[in-house]
């Protein structure tokens, strides 16, 4: 067979590697394709900046959009980003002109991902983002093709590398969450402006791909309660280890009676779990699916070689001659899915309190408790150490540790609520859900 012609649309660190990668693996990728694979044509916004890789004899397009429509590429690979042009215009013209696609752009797929699988369908192209998710982990192929015949009723994880460095160093060097963020930018694991990251989005647009390949529903960023890590403190991370958990951010898609839940929070989970296990930058997501044990997949969710990787899996697919619908069912079966409110979850919870040390403070805690019917698994209670910075001679606000039983989130908000209506603790509750294996 003729060699599979490649176009690349963009040469940052991935997309360089890509082309180092083709280059220097072409016969071991023939050989497990049944075909060549060659890079013909590329494209990037600096076309004299030095990338590390041998690009003569290479074609080099004016634009995304001319590659993306040239006779001469067989497959188009986007590794620009952003969710919407000059990628989405690039994809879709080459999906409309017949051409099958690898992309590693989760903000796309998450934002265009229908409309573009329905062009892949409409026009007889391949639409593969196996990078998009959690990089070097093969995730998608595992949901689409690997798990095709189970019925899945949770898929949740560590989806953001950066979130979960955060998370490892604080508890492992009780350091604040500012500290670790300042040294995790100058690192490189956090961007000069982290909102994205340690707020919860991109885990969201992650997930809310996962979501669709697990439950056949239509991806919706929108769909999805979102909660970020800020609020995290070195004493949360101290009472979740003596508890036997670990603090992680969780993206959780769970099949429920009401429907498909979906979201993203710190999440405590037990220490004796695949999940607690990963540390630093590193990504994983556990499945649950009917008849079998959980599946837990562990990897490097971002970086030039990894995410490579799943890229050039997906070109190879392609080569080979593998066609599979986008989100693993024509786009006309997925169904639409509204968000869930969270006052419906149902799970346990971690209350941190700073209690006043005056008279009857815990018995009316307990009180306001039994009312909403939430029962506790552990209390912990810590003496205060410390005097009121008012100097009125009074002990500093007593920290109260509850666990409880599961049970719903609008008991605890309605709970919560009653307690700082009288007044009996300083400051805003602190509440981690907690998720069992």
């Amino acid at each position: 067979m003729a060699p599979l012609k490649v176009g690349i649309a963009g040469l940052g660190t991935v997309g360089a590697e890509v082309v180092r990668l083709i280059e220097e693996q072409g016969r071991l990728l023939s050989a497990r394709s049944g075909r060549g694979i060659r890079v013909v044509a590329v494209t990037a916004r600096s076309k004299v900046k030095k990338r590390g890789v041998n690009l003569r004899g290479i074609e080099w397009a004016k634009s995304p959009l001319a590659l993306a429509t040239d006779p001469n590429v067989d497959c188009f690979v986007e590794l620009m980003g952003g969710s919407g042009d000059p990628a989405f215009s690039a994809i879709e013209a080459a999906l409309k002109a017949g051409k099958s696609v690898v992309t590693a752009n989760k903000a796309l797929i998450a934002r265009h991902g229908i409309r573009l699988a329905k062009a892949a369908e409409k026009h007889g192209g391949t639409l593969n983002f196996e990078a998009a998710v959690a990089g070097g982990i093969p995730i998608i192929k595992t949901l689409r093709e690997g798990l095709a015949g189970t019925t899945v009723n949770r898929v949740y994880g560590i989806l953001n590398g950066t979130c979960n460095y955060i998370l490892s160093r604080m508890e492992q060097e009780g350091l604040t969450f500012a500290e670790c963020l300042k040294d995790a930018q100058r690192l490189g694991y956090a961007e000069a402006n982290p909102s994205f990251d340690v707020d919860g989005h991109d885990t969201a647009q992650k997930l809310a791909i996962l979501a669709s390949l697990a439950f056949g529903t239509k991806v919706s960023q929108s769909a999805i309660y979102v909660e970020g890590i800020s609020s995290i403190k070195p004493e949360d991370l101290r009472a979740a280890e003596e508890l036997g958990y670990r603090v992680k951010l969780l993206g959780v898609a769970v099949r429920t009676a009401k429907g498909i839940e979906q979201r993203v929070h710190p999440t405590m989970v037990p220490k004796s779990s695949s999940i607690a296990q990963v540390m630093g930058v590193t990504n994983a997501v556990t499945i649950d699916g009917e008849g079998i044990p959980p599946i837990t997949l562990v990897g490097p969710g971002a970086g030039g070689a990894a995410t490579a990787a799943s890229v050039i899996a997906d070109i190879a697919d392609i080569a080979r001659g593998v066609h599979t619908t986008p989100f693993g069912r024509p786009v006309e079966k997925l169904r639409e899915t509204k968000k869930a409110p969270m006052e419906r979850h149902e799970g346990g919870y971690y209350i941190r309190l700073m209690a006043r040390d005056v008279a009857g403070t815990a018995a009316k805690i307990a009180t306001h408790l039994a009312k909403e019917k939430i029962s506790l698994e552990s209390i912990v209670q810590r003496h205060p150490d410390g005097i009121d910075p008012t100097g009125a001679g009074k002990s500093s606000p007593m920290p109260i540790i509850l666990i409880t039983y599961a049970t719903h989130e609008d008991a605890v908000r309605r709970a919560l609520a009653a307690v700082q209506h009288d007044k009996i603790i300083n400051g805003k509750p602190q509440v981690i859900r907690i998720e069992k294996n």
